[in-house]
């Protein structure tokens, strides 16, 4: 045998004694449970790159929108803990409206429907986190709101009108 396939043999048989020692102390497992998200992440910048490089169509941005805000969600609450989702998952709604507007933005064919939808979409993601950060709170910012609305409809509108009776008169 050279001393060429020596080298090789034991590059590789060192290379597989090093991850069996790793493996065994437990950096892959703290890796794998660090940088899942990246699993979810990078397939979404993936795709973006490819859109951005002309190497795909506009329809990739859909999922690649969706995939990157999810990563980056997952991220945050993988690092910083999970009792942020209570608070966080309206921003599920959000990564599909970040995707349906890349798409509705820098498609050919630009339609209007699509954006307006995806706006929803985020307008609803904002008012369901805001929702989630009141906590309790909100129901009884909504009840009042909606009791002050039904009160302005019964006596606010009434009044307006009979002013505008009045003052016609004159």
């Amino acid at each position: 045998m050279s001393s060429k396939n020596d080298m090789k043999l034991g590059v590789f048989i060192a290379a597989a004694g090093l991850v069996i020692l790793l493996g065994k102390l437990g950096v892959f497992g703290f890796l794998g449970r660090a940088l899942w998200p990246l699993v979810i992440l990078v397939p979404g910048l993936f795709l973006h790159v490819l859109f951005f490089s002309r190497r795909a169509s506009a329809a990739v941005l859909i999922p690649a929108g969706i995939l990157t805000v999810y990563g980056l969600l997952l991220g945050f609450c993988n690092t910083w803990g999970w009792g942020f989702m209570s608070h966080l998952w309206p921003l599920l709604l959000f990564g599909i409206a970040v995707g349906l507007y890349e798409y509705a933005f820098f498609s050919p064919a630009r339609t209007g429907s699509l954006t307006a939808t995806s706006v929803i979409l985020g307008v609803l993601s904002l008012v369901l986190f805001i929702f989630t950060l009141l906590g309790t709170g909100a129901l009884y910012l909504l009840g009042i709101v909606l009791f002050a609305g039904g009160v302005w409809l019964m006596f606010g509108r009434r009044k307006q009108g009979s002013r505008k009776k009045w003052n016609g008169g004159w």
